[in-house]
């Protein structure tokens, strides 16, 4: 199992977004994200077998004012995402994209955003276990029902 994880997710209007942020914004969230799955079917593809998980976001689908960085990266390795399930599918490596959305049950959040930690009394911010669970549930999927796409997200989140 491989699994790519980065947030980078950044706000700046377009206007202020310099090219030195959108490229390092696109570095870390698709690119790595692409050297990560090269590099992980090339151990795959011979034991025709793995997984290879890359964590989005909702900017993975739909862009949002000051996020314009932020949604290219995730847009784009959504995309990388699909091409490879695509290709490395029929040779037995299962890659998906999984959207978590909402804030994390992490000493940062507890730390930095304390009124939004607040929400996990309401199971209103995801548990980092029940996250694992969901990666794990899509490692151990039959081929011939594998997903490609999952959104995790808690109940109160807006999307």
């Amino acid at each position: 199992v491989a699994i790519f994880n980065i947030g980078a997710n950044v706000r700046f209007g377009i206007t202020e977004t310099t090219a030195r942020v959108y490229h390092k914004v696109w570095e870390m969230a698709c690119f790595a994200g692409f050297l990560m799955g090269r590099e992980a079917a090339k151990v795959m593809l011979p034991r025709a077998r793995g997984s290879i998980f890359f964590t989005g976001a909702t900017a993975s689908v739909r862009g949002r004012a000051g996020f314009s960085a932020f949604a290219g990266a995730k847009h784009a390795l959504r995309a990388l995402a699909q091409s490879m399930a695509r290709e490395l599918g029929p040779e037995g490596v299962h890659v998906a994209q999984i959207i978590v959305d909402g804030a994390i049950d992490t000493e940062f959040i507890r730390e930095n955003f304390p009124e939004r930690y607040k929400l996990k009394e309401r199971d209103g911010i995801l548990n980092p276990e029940h996250i694992a669970d969901a990666y794990w549930m899509l490692h151990q999927q039959p081929r011939d029902a594998w997903t490609h796409e999952l959104d995790l997200r808690p109940w109160l989140e807006e999307w």
